[in-house]
């Protein structure tokens, strides 16, 4: 991974953290991405000094905001006539209902579109690089459970739990959908399932909520190094090179929800997340 150009997203804290450190060690020219620019500053020279790479940098920006994705983007592009690997880590849960800049329901477009729309936008410098990778983190619990077309955002009945559960669906659906396009242009798309990791997932919620998700976490959640681990291994495993449109946990690949095979389903999220986009510019 000497010198290969790698974004993470969400990498100032958690999983994010811990996977931009494992790159960081393979001597990788690293991008760390997040909110806070004191915190991810702080990261990015505690990386340094931790590995000893001097090639890691951090851009500013809250992935909720479909400006600011595309402001992200622009900067990357401008720095960077390739990107090898492309990490799409950031994502929350949100136990009450919000919205974004943008009006868009806050999971909805922090774990899904942010995702999408980062990607699209970095496609062309994806496509400039020998073999680039995208790897997309999702989760278990998209098992089970199934898109409303008919009302995405849940605007009409919000669950907090139930809205992570299908965004994370999205990802491996859309994921699949990507993985199709891409065929034959020498870029990758994975997606993967971290663990149930011992990091700050949820602890935003207030109450019970919030206090449950910690408790939880304490007593049977993995550790950070074993959160990321699949991350690295999708994004920097030689025998990987070529497999696209796949599905991991624990370091290999394993099947994903029937739900999430739908062909159907993907090529529709696929143009609803499309027209969304062109919606909003």
């Amino acid at each position: 991974m000497e010198n290969r150009i790698c974004i993470v997203t969400g990498a100032t804290d958690g999983i994010g953290r811990q996977t931009a450190l494992g790159l960081a060690q393979r001597q990788a020219r690293v991008v760390i991405v997040g909110r806070d620019a004191g915190k991810g500053e702080a990261v990015a020279r505690e990386l340094t000094a931790a590995t000893g790479n001097t090639r890691i940098e951090y851009e500013s920006a809250d992935l909720s905001s479909l400006a600011e994705v595309h402001a992200l983007a622009a900067r990357l592009s401008g720095r960077h006539a390739h990107i090898d690997v492309l990490i799409n880590n950031a994502g929350g849960y949100f136990a009450d209902r919000r919205e974004t800049v943008d009006g868009l329901e806050y999971s909805f477009a922090f774990n899904h579109l942010s995702y999408a729309l980062l990607t699209t936008l970095l496609l062309d410098r994806l496509r400039a690089a020998e073999a680039a990778r995208i790897v997309n983190v999702a989760s278990r619990v998209h098992r089970g459970v199934t898109l409303d077309f008919a009302d995405l955002q849940m605007t009409a009945r919000y669950d907090g739990w139930l809205a992570y559960r299908r965004s994370k669906l999205m990802n491996v659906l859309y994921t699949y959908a990507l993985a199709r396009r891409l065929a034959g242009s020498g870029v990758t798309a994975n997606v993967l399932h971290p663990g149930f990791v011992r990091s700050r997932f949820g602890h935003n919620n207030a109450g019970l909520r919030g206090l449950g998700m910690k408790l939880a976490q304490r007593l049977a959640a993995i550790s950070l190094e074993a959160g990321a681990a699949t991350s690295l291994h999708v994004a920097t495993e030689p025998s990987l090179a070529g497999v696209t449109g796949r599905y991991f946990a624990k370091s290999r690949e394993v099947a994903s929800s029937p739900q999430s095979h739908d062909e159907a389903a993907q090529e529709r999220l696929w143009q609803e997340t499309e027209a969304l986009l062109t919606q909003h510019g």
